[in-house]
This record gives structure tokens, sequence and C-alpha cells, in this order.
């Protein structure tokens, strides 16, 4: 039998909330109000009060200190235009920061460059400063278009932010400054002033790649005088999303190229580990790192924090802790009580809803007054809601705001004093992006990590040194991906015939992926060249924020209403017949998904209980790429094809998490080829291990649950976007085996990464096994949320016995990362095109 964990697209059910009465550590009376706004207490005063009482402290399992850091000026670069100078001082900046003038330099010089430095550090002035001077420049040229400069932002509300930001910096500059946003919300007769017109044109990947490049003719003007193209949040351009997006800025050069345009590439990201290697991937050109903060920063205290176990017991019988979304909701209503500006970033749009709830509930028990100043800020709300948010959390005027990730993304909030990250946000490159932005204007400022019920959050709470003394991760995407090149080479082809001379562009997989394409009649090669044959548009073959198929629709039944959609892979699981559907705040039941049409039609409901679906899972090697022996073990790395069908559903009561029930599905059967790691035991190291018949299931699913929840310490990834599967005697390898695979066609990078990492990646899923104090296993350990067996069997004692036998024989670490040093260095030597970031 093998024991499955299944990537995006496993339904998660609702995490059980224990609501509790809370005992506020500053009581206030009805007239009491918190402190004004321009009051900012110390850091470590704040978390005094929060940790009064003794229950209250033994929840704090670490705290870290980062001191005040000074600033340090440099001028600008001469080339920079005066009146772009006397613009910057005009809104309150005498001299740039040293990383922001070298930034500068760079991009001056015609050189791609990649600023990685703390959150409100200045990245965008870096910047703006050359691209501004290059518009001024480009106003005053005879043809009057002059130089133009594209942005790009993983999102719109970005895009939105950076326009304003541009205005009010180019106000002094008049019109040879002018800004655009072109998204999906751009009316159409605006569209064609911003192609005619606008020589800053802010827009995303996706309407880069299904809008712009397929209409590149009507853009011609535009492109020809392309100087800069900057890449916001770069480091959000990983997995698959950013193997496409690194296609899409493949294409946008070639079509630059065809009008006579080299654009120089300006790239901010969040403290990353080498940014260069991961702007080059992404990018294709040579990009130049600039990573020494210079900007000042405020004393941070960063505290670790682990909810308290409950008397409720979930699968099993396991043991449940108080839910990282309860314990936030407290913590929030605590700070606002305090005056604290704060907020609770926390990663689904439900669990924002929820914690904005409970502490406007509790506030309203302490003052009628306060729950109006705490709410929610999540995606899906009108632009003018989020706006008058904003602004009211800049006023003073909210004292509490629990967020999404919409937030993390540049918005610039300033003036807060603390940060609550309900669970680790699955990335040290996110954790400190979200921790930065309290204390924002050189402050003190407090970040608090409340642990979810989870492996890695446990692991994190019980080992700091993983958070506080380790570089940020490096970015992994794969360009090369089969999956992800060829639709973006049929859209090439549609935008201008690919040649002999593109295929160096795309990467050393596009010849063999020509043939494939021409034997599937998409293209067709006519003399030196290969074109589109189809009628309909070839940039629509993909989405490129999805991993391959068609998006379903989500449309409520009695009104037609198109709620949204759902990737195709997750559809099986998340909005099957009888599927609990959450949707901006509203709840819906699935009546009827049709797979033939892709649309899953549902009607409002409340059902007292959410659902899980289940599934069963085969796997099987399609080719072996490498291989390390552990003694008699095996360590591999390869392709696979992983065989998925959803069987059944359970429902779940709200509050308890109790099973009401399971029902029956009919759906077919799914494969997926993508690239795993898998590990194989023998029967010697098994007897070694004292390892039993009986017991093995349970202790290498045990292992392969641990395993996953771990990995996102290790790949810049989420569990979601990964799974795996356990079999005790697999047969491709005749061994016991467990996989863990990427859950996007063709692979993303992940399963790579935990192959070059093995040794540091299972130790510490070993390590956050045994510390755990549960007896049999639970969801801080081995259980998992999308086990599409219900975490049946685990066992896990045993697996800690059988990952101590496996790790006995790993190669030394230091041993490994100096040969894989050596043989880039070498690849390097040899000028050979760069691979996936290593660190």
């Amino acid at each position: 039998m093998a024991f499955n964990h299944l990537p995006a697209g496993a339904h998660d059910a609702l995490t059980p909330l224990s609501v509790t009465p809370v005992t506020h550590s500053v009581p206030m009376a009805n007239d009491q109000l918190p402190p004004e706004v321009g009051v900012h207490p110390a850091p470590r005063t704040v978390l005094d009060r929060l940790t009064a009482g003794a229950d209250r402290a033994a929840r704090i399992t670490h705290t870290e200190h980062l001191p005040p850091r000074p600033g340090r000026h440099a001028p600008w670069p001469e080339e920079i235009r005066p009146e772009v100078v006397e613009a910057v001082r005009a809104a309150g900046i005498d001299r740039p920061w040293a990383h922001q003038a070298l930034t500068a330099a760079h991009a001056l010089r015609g050189e791609s460059v990649v600023v990685a430095t703390g959150t409100a550090s200045g990245k965008s002035l870096a910047y703006l400063a050359p691209v501004l001077s290059a518009l001024l420049d480009g106003s005053e040229a005879p043809n009057g278009r002059g130089a133009t400069a594209l942005y790009l932002a993983p999102t719109k509300a970005l895009a939105a932010d950076q326009r304003r930001a541009v205005r009010s910096l180019a106000e002094p500059l008049g019109k040879g400054v002018r800004p655009a946003v072109y998204d999906g919300d751009t009316p159409v007769e605006e569209r064609e002033w911003v192609r005619q017109y606008a020589n800053y044109a802010l827009t995303n990947p996706d309407m880069l790649h299904r809008s712009i490049l397929p209409a590149h003719p009507k853009w011609s003007s535009f492109l020809r005088a392309l100087r800069y193209v900057v890449i916001d949040e770069c480091h959000t351009y990983r997995g698959v999303f950013g193997s496409h997006v690194a296609q899409v800025l493949r294409r946008l050069r070639r079509v630059c190229a065809r009008y006579g345009s080299e654009p120089v590439f300006l790239l901010a990201s969040a403290t990353a580990s080498d940014p260069a290697t991961a702007a080059t991937r992404l990018t294709g050109v040579p990009v130049a790192e600039i990573t020494e903060d210079a900007s000042p920063r405020g004393e941070l205290v960063f505290a670790l924090w682990e909810p308290p176990l409950t008397e409720l017991h979930g699968e099993r019988g396991a043991p449940v802790r108080r839910t990282a979304t309860a314990e936030s909701a407290d913590l929030l209503t605590d700070l606002v009580v305090q005056g604290v500006r704060t907020v609770a970033f926390v990663r689904s749009r439900r669990g924002a809803e929820l914690i904005a709830l409970i502490a406007q509930e509790r506030l309203a028990a302490v003052d009628r007054s306060l729950p109006g100043r705490v709410a929610a800020y999540r995606g899906g709300y009108l632009p003018e809601e989020r706006r008058a948010i904003e602004r009211a959390l800049h006023s003073g005027e909210l004292l509490g705001l629990s967020a999404t990730t919409a937030l993390e993304l540049g918005v610039d909030v300033a003036g807060l004093d603390a940060v609550l990250l309900t669970g680790y946000p699955g990335t040290r490159a996110s954790l400190w992006q979200q921790a930065g932005r309290a204390g924002r204007t050189g402050r003190g400022a407090l970040a608090v990590l409340v642990a979810r019920d989870d492996p890695l959050d446990t692991y994190l709470v019980h080992h700091p040194e993983a958070l506080f003394r380790q570089p940020v991760e490096s970015t992994v995407l794969d360009p090369d991906n089969p999956y992800v090149l060829a639709p973006h080479l049929c859209a090439a082809a549609a935008e201008l015939p690919l040649t002999e001379a593109d295929l160096s562009l795309f990467g050393p997989a596009t010849p063999g992926l020509l043939a494939q394409l021409e034997a599937r009649k998409l293209l067709r090669r006519r003399g030196t060249a290969w074109h589109w044959t189809r009628r309909e548009r070839a940039a629509d073959l993909t989405d490129i924020r999805g991993g391959g198929g068609k998006p379903v629709q989500v449309v409520e039944e009695g009104t037609g209403r198109l709620l949204g959609t759902v990737d195709a892979a997750a559809a099986h699981a998340s909005v099957h017949e009888g599927a609990v559907h959450l949707h901006q705040g509203r709840t819906y039941l699935v009546r009827r998904l049709d797979l033939e049409d892709s649309v899953a039609l549902v009607e409002q409901a409340d059902p007292p209980y959410s659902t899980t679906a289940r599934d069963t899972t085969a796997i099987s090697v399609l080719e072996t790429s490498a291989e390390i022996p552990w003694g008699e073990a095996r360590l591999c790395f390869g392709s696979v094809e992983v065989t998925n069908q959803v069987v059944s559903f359970l429902r779940r009561r709200l509050i308890t998490g109790e099973v009401l029930g399971e029902s029956k599905l009919d759906l077919p059967p799914r494969t997926l080829r993508t690239r795993a790691v898998w590990w194989t035991v023998t029967e010697d190291q098994l007897d070694d291990a004292r390892i039993d018949p009986e017991a093995l299931g349970g202790a290498l699913h045990a292992a392969e649950h641990a395993s996953i929840g771990m990995l996102p310490l290790f790949a810049t990834c989420d569990r979601w976007d990964i799974g795996g599967v356990s079999v005790p005697l697999h047969p491709d390898t005749l061994l016991p085996t467990v996989f863990v695979y990427d859950g996007h066609p063709g692979g993303a990078g992940f399963a790579e990464r935990a192959f070059h990492t093995a040794a540091r990646w299972l130790t510490a899923t070993r390590e956050a096994i045994a510390a755990c104090e549960c007896d049999t296993g639970c969801p801080s350990c081995v259980q998992s949320p999308k086990c599409g067996n219900g975490n049946d069997p685990l066992d896990k004692r045993a697996a800690i016995r059988i990952l101590t036998r496996l790790l006995r024989d790993a190669p030394r670490e230091e041993a490994k990362e100096a040969k894989e040093a050596k043989e880039a260095k070498e690849a390097k030597e040899a000028e050979a095109p760069p691979g996936p970031p290593e660190g």
C-alpha cells in the first residue's frame, strides 16, 4: 500500500478554532482610550506586557534581539539629472543611501542590476532615479517620444501603489514623465493612450504575456524606445510561476531586438541568497547584485510563540494545540488595548477575517469604541476599500489590522509598532519581509511568530537558529522545464517566426521541443523559420500562474454569476460535488463539477462542516538522473509519473474537527509527469533500526509527512507545492521507498533542491519528530493536513529510528558542498549557462 501526500489541490479543512476567554495583560476601563498615535512604546515593554502571567510567559520559546543600525549615505552619480535630484530633495530626501547610489550607477552604465536589501530600505528610489533621468532625457529628444520604461509587479495593487509614488515624486518634473497603469482593470479607451503617449508603463507579467507581446506592433513605438525594465519584488518569481515569467521576459527581449532596443533590467528583491544568480536565471542576461543595506534600522525584538495544548483531540486521538488564528486574535486584542499599532499577517483570506472578527468582539467588552479601530485587509476587496483601510492605518484611526500577503508585497505602510506572523509564511525571505513592516521609520519594533500546529512551525520555534542564524533562501526556478517552455515557444512563434538564431535565447531544450511541436502540428517549419499554425491565440495555451490545464470556473448556480476560478490541478480535490467552497467570506456548496466544460456550479449555504478530499496515489520511476549511495541506502533524483485519483471526501465539524461522515466520489484518475527525490533502505538497515514488517508502513509514512513539512526550510516552496508517496515495497526500486515530488508538470526545482540538501533536510526532519512532546504522532510532527489516507498508519517512534539509521551513512555535507562548488566553478569557467541557484 502506498501512502501519499498531495501537492496543491487537496482541500484544506478549516482549522479547529478553540475560543477561550481572554485575560488582557493591560485591563482598561470603558472610558479609557489607547495612547495617542504619537506614543511608541519600547518593543521590550510591549512584549513584557503581552507575557504577563505564567501561562503567557511559558508560550515564548525564544526571543531574538536585533540591535539598531545607523545609515550610510553616498552622493548621487553625476549622470542623474539635477531636476530629479531636486525632486527627491523636495520629497524630503537630501542624500541617498549608499546602496541606492550604487544601484543607480550600474543602471546608468547600462548594466542590469538587482538590489536585494531589507524592507523599507528605499529600493524604489534606487531604480526610479535613473529611470526618471532617462525619461527626462528622452522628453527632449527630437522625435518627441524619447526613452520609455516598463515596470512589472506581481500584483495589480503594487503597480497602482507605484504609480502614485511615481506621480508624487515626478510632479515637479512636469510632462517629461508620463506614468500609466496598464492591466486588466484599465478601460479600453485608456489603453490606446498608454500605448501611444505614456513613457512609464506599469503592468504585470500576465498582461505582458497575454496582451502586450501578442499585440507588439501596436506597442512598436514604446518598445523601440524601451530603455529600462523594472522588475519589482522579483523574489516572488519562483517555482513554476517564476519559470513562466522567465520565458515571458525572453520573449520580451526578442521582440525588443526586433525593434532595435536592448533594455537594461533593474530588479528589486527582498533579501535573498545569491540574488544575482536568480536574477540572471530570470532575465537571461548577466545581472550585478547590490546586497549591502546602508539604510538605518531601528531595534527589533523578535519573539517565537507556541500556543498551548488544548483538551481537544484530533485524528487517532492526537493532542491538538490552540490554533494560531485564535492566539493571534488574542495578541492583536492586547496590542490594540495597549495602543500599539499592529498588523497580524495570516495566509488565508478566511483567517484574516476571523482574526479581525474575534479581536473586534473581545475589544467590545473592553471599550465600545475600540472594535472600529480594527479591520481586515485581503485580496478581493474593491480598490477604494483597500485605499480607505490604508489611509486609516496611516492616520492612526486604525490600530490593528489582520492582513493576507496582499499587504506584504510593497504596499507602503509606515508607523507600525508590531507585527504578528500567524504561522511561518513559508520562507525566511517572506518572514523578514513581513517583520520589516514594523518600525519602518527607524523606531524600535516587535515581531512575534505564532506557530501553527505543523511540523515546520513546531521545529522553528524550538530551533531559533534555523531562522536567525541562516541566510535567506535562493530563489528556485527552472525556465528549461519543457512543460513551461513549450507553450512559450508557440507564443513566440506567433509573435515573430522562430529562427535558428532564437534557439540559444530559449535554452538548450528548444531544438527537441520544436520537433515535438511540429509533430503535434502546433508549429510548422517553412524554410529556416517555425510558424504558429492555429487560428486561436498561442498566448492562451498556458496560464503563467497555474501548472497547466484550463482553470475551472466557479459559477453561482442560481444567478450564473462567476465567483472565481480554481486551477485545474486543484479542481478534483477542492470543487468536487459536495465540497464546501469559501469565497470572499461567504460559504458555498458545490452542486456539480462539469469536467468537460471546466465549470463548478455552487450555491450559497452555511453548512456546519468543512470538507477534505481523500485520494489514492501511485508513482512510477521514468528516469533516474542522479544517484548517491548512503551506505546500502540510495538517495535518488529523477523523473516520475504520478497517478492520482480523488475517491471520497470527509465532512468535519467546524469547531472540533470531528469526522461526521465520508462520501464516495466518481472522478477520473489524473497523471502528472514531474521530478522527484526519493530514498530507499535495505532489509539489513531495517533490522539494524529494529523496524518489524508491521511497523514499516507507518514508519515510512510518518517520515514522508514530516519531510514534506520540513522541505520549505530548504527550498523556496510551500508544503502545498509538493507531494509524497511512501511504499513498503516499490515495484521499480524493489525496496522500501519514500518519494517527495514537485506538484507541477515537469517539476519546479523543489525536489532537486531537496536532493542537494538531503542530509540537512532529513536531519532536521528527524529532529523535528524527536523533539515533539506527543507520544504517537500529532499535527506538530508527523500528521499532515492533506493526507489522502487519513493519517493512517503512522508510527512516530519507528520513523525516528529509520531516519537515524538512514542518516548514519549519509555523506558529509561539507565534502558534498565542496564537490558542488568545484563543479559550479568549472561550469562557470567553461561559460556554461547557469543552472538552478544553489545555496
